[in-house]
């Protein structure tokens, strides 16, 4: 695994394990506001970058060849 995917799986499991805490524990209102400001995008966010770093069979000899150069 590359190192972009290592961190976005690390995002994922606390933005998951931060809403199960509020759904769970029930704090207090302007915690949970909080955790769904900031964990839900970075979920979002996470799990986008992690379908994004995996590449399809026919995309890897693609990406050998020739380097992401943006948009």
């Amino acid at each position: 695994m590359n190192k972009m995917s290592i961190i976005s799986s690390i995002v994922l499991i606390i933005s998951v394990g931060s809403i199960i805490y509020a759904l769970i524990f029930n704090p207090a209102d302007w915690i949970v506001y909080g955790i769904s400001i900031i964990f839900i995008p970075l979920g979002v966010l996470s799990f986008g970058l992690i379908i994004m770093a995996k590449a399809r069979e026919e995309e890897k000899e693609d990406r050998r060849k020739e380097p992401f150069i943006g948009y």
